[in-house]
């Protein structure tokens, strides 16, 4: 491992072709050298995706799931072995701090999170044991994650046995849907995704293998329009300092409206029964005659004039774009969490620049503007209003 902790860098990106990702796929490979290709056959069951810089923590001992009970948002306490879930570790204020996939072995409770978050997960695991049956470890040095639709061809050397296989966009027990639309029309509904733990210094033989039956490598730009496509939030990219659940419809996979207490549960209540979350995910549409993207963390305008450039320079942000993609079908996507009061049917437009500190400062580049059409995730109206109390109760009372 890397000295910060992290994953060290893929021996696959010594392919031919190979393009190095960056931010935080760093380590993997973006692509091989056809993009589009490779999310295409991706797609189509055929292609594995290098996820090696990805977190592993493991949590065995018999009190491990009723204890990962306890502090998550999602009921596992019978959990049974092989089957996939995933969970997510709150503040006080219910914002989102952890979101692993988890699959349990029987023995093994494996937690797949990203190549950030491993370390400061298991120290926070570490600090919330106390007298239980339960250890951690950080196996991210040990074992290497593989991304794909299809699980791996049954005949693969050094076949493993612990796979995750992706719940969303499917309702779980005690959940809800914060969709806008039926669940028979939900994008996600064919997306099929499976994370398969290999021992790490068995990565290039595992790879080998499964090229054997047909299969080819793709990158982490075709992992990543599908997922955008789909609707699916990811940690990494869609969630941000003030994130609660129900902003990135999460409730739907990740939370059992149901289960006793822990940390973050109230504001998680709160918002479902009396209120509305403050902001909303959304899928974008964006115009393709810039042959270029903007960059995540760009801001989102809902500008009455967007022919008025000047005009547009200046507009107040009404939220942040936090995953982009080119797909190979519907050309340049996004998802971005904007401001819930924003009109559903307004025409946005990304601004892929932020403003200068001195609006007297015309050093700075000009801004690109795209054209976005946006495709409600979350409604306006998720939660309900019925009895809600005044003031912020993401912050508190005044004191």
């Amino acid at each position: 491992m890397r000295p910060d902790g992290s994953a060290p860098e893929s021996p696959l990106l010594a392919r031919p072709g190979a393009v190095a990702a960056v931010g935080p796929d760093a380590g993997t490979a973006a692509h091989y050298g056809n993009p589009t290709k490779e999310q295409r056959a991706l797609e189509t069951g055929s292609a594995l995706v290098d996820m090696s810089s990805r977190a592993v923590v493991t949590v065995t001992g018999p009190d491990r799931l009723s204890w990962l009970t306890t502090l998550s948002s999602q009921q596992l306490a019978a959990l049974p072995a092989g089957e996939s879930s995933e969970l997510l570790l709150l503040d006080i204020a219910g914002r989102i701090e952890h979101a692993p996939a988890i699959v349990d072995d029987g023995a093994t409770a494996w937690l797949i999170t990203e190549a950030s978050r491993g370390e400061a997960l298991a120290q926070w695991l570490e600090s919330m044991k106390f007298a239980l049956r339960v250890e951690i470890s950080d196996r991210t040095g040990d074992y290497a994650v593989l991304g794909s639709t299809n699980p791996l061809p049954g005949g693969a050397s050094q076949a493993p046995a612990v796979r995750w296989t992706d719940p969303w966009p499917r309702l779980g027990d005690g959940a809800e849907s914060y969709a806008a639309i039926d669940e028979a029309d939900h994008p996600g509904k064919d997306w099929a995704w499976n994370l398969t733990l290999v021992e790490r210094e068995t990565l290039e033989d595992v790879v080998a293998s499964v090229e054997s039956h047909g299969w080819q490598l793709a990158g982490a730009l075709a992992a990543e329009a599908l997922r955008i496509a789909a609707w699916r939030p990811r940690l990494a990219y869609d969630v941000d300092a003030k994130a609660i659940p129900h902003e990135l419809d999460l409730i739907r996979t990740a939370v059992h409206l149901s289960k006793g207490c822990y940390k973050g549960q109230e504001t998680v209540a709160r918002v479902h029964n009396l209120g509305h979350p403050p902001r909303r995910l959304v899928f974008l549409h964006l115009d393709g005659s810039e042959h270029t993207l903007p960059s995540v963390g760009s801001d989102v305008l809902a500008p009455k004039d967007s022919s008025d450039r000047e005009a547009l320079a200046q507009e107040r942000a009404v939220g942040v774009v936090t995953s982009v993609a080119r797909h190979h079908e519907a050309g340049p996507i996004a998802l971005a969490l904007v401001k819930r009061k924003v009109d559903p049917d307004a025409q946005l437009v990304v601004r892929d620049r932020e403003l200068p500190n001195d609006p007297a400062d015309d050093s700075a580049p000009e801004p690109t503007f795209y054209a976005a059409a946006q495709e409600v995730i979350v409604r306006p109206d998720a939660g309900k209003n019925v009895g809600r109390p005044q003031g912020d109760f993401l912050r508190g009372p005044r004191r």
